[in-house]
């Protein structure tokens, strides 16, 4: 069997979702078909590109690796139809094309975007691996790039790109349940979560490693589980999992945010362009909308006042 661009949405929405039975839904077939089309897919390649197990799927090292190339297959393919699309949709009016890791600063950036650039469409392409928006980024398939990179796992930055630092060191906070022993507590030590299973997303650049060399250095090791955050919200809620999160994130009710004691996961967050002319404006807007999803974290805004912090003009100042 020769591979084709559907089979590698196959394996990406399979790795996206940890799961055969999520992936199947996401694309929109019945389970047993996807299970079918997975073993096809593993009997050509000669290998097996998921371990599969109670907590779902997660990718072999051939896996990974084989993903590794079928992202950015996927990413362009996408791409190309989505600025066909809008080419066919759109009158002459200009174009802006945004990819972007998620955020909860997006929305407001989108929404002052669309307020100064009148009569521009702006197109939005989200993508998990900031490593992959790079390259679309450098290969003029994007206009910009809004991107984190994990502590300690530098992107690979292709050459003639343009950066500007949102904010150079962004402590992440943990999720976990509104019951959770931990979450009475206003700081959490790592060690207070050394019996929970921790859950990540490994296609997350940096993610896995980063978390892996924390835990390490404090000295526990804690099951961990691969899988999206949107599964992870549910586990956690639930009581099944801790995980990593943005401190911009907004609890719930069944689900706190805490700050971990010293801030030892932490990312830094960039605007990308090839144009220095496009990326001075854009990084202004930008800039407004992280102050504003900032202070509206309550968690958040009371770890900048502990330590005398602002957001002012998108970067924590003293």
């Amino acid at each position: 069997m020769e591979l084709e661009v559907r089979h590698l949405r196959v394996l990406c929405a399979i790795a996206e979702t940890g799961s055969l039975h999520k992936a199947a839904r996401q694309l929109g077939m019945s389970q047993p078909s996807l299970t079918t089309q997975l073993r096809r897919i593993e009997n050509s390649l000669g290998a097996e590109l998921f371990a599969r197990g109670r907590t779902g799927c997660r990718p072999t090292p051939l896996g990974r690796s084989v993903l590794s190339r079928a992202r950015p297959l996927v990413d362009q393919m996408a791409t190309l139809i989505t600025e066909a699309r809008a080419a066919a949709a759109r009158t002459d009016g200009p174009l802006l094309r945004v990819g972007s890791t998620a955020s909860r600063a997006l929305p407001g950036w989108l929404r002052r975007l669309r307020q100064g650039l009148t009569g521009t469409d702006i197109a939005l392409h989200m993508d998990v691996s900031a490593n992959a928006l790079l390259r679309s980024l450098a290969a003029g398939q994007l206009d910009v790039a809004f991107v984190h990179e994990v502590e300690g796992c530098p992107l690979r930055v292709p050459d003639g790109l343009l950066a500007r630092v949102l904010v150079e060191r962004e402590p992440q906070f943990v999720a976990l349940a509104r019951d959770h022993p931990a979450a009475a507590l206003p700081v959490v030590e790592l060690t207070d979560l050394a019996e929970d299973r921790w859950m990540v997303d490994p296609t997350v650049d940096g993610e896995w490693d980063g978390l892996r060399r924390v835990l390490g250095e404090a000295g526990i090791d804690p099951p961990l589980l691969h899988g999206d955050y949107h599964t992870a919200a549910s586990l956690i809620a639930l009581g099944e999992a801790v995980a990593p999160c943005q401190p911009t994130s907004l609890p719930r009710e069944d689900m706190a945010i805490r700050p971990l004691r010293d801030d030892p996961l932490a990312v830094r967050l960039l605007l990308y362009a090839r144009e220095e002319a496009l990326l001075d404006p854009l990084y202004a807007d930008l800039a407004e909308a992280y102050r504003e999803a900032a202070h509206r974290a309550a968690p958040y805004r009371r770890w900048l006042r502990h330590h005398g912090m602002s957001v002012g003009a998108g970067m924590m100042t003293a």
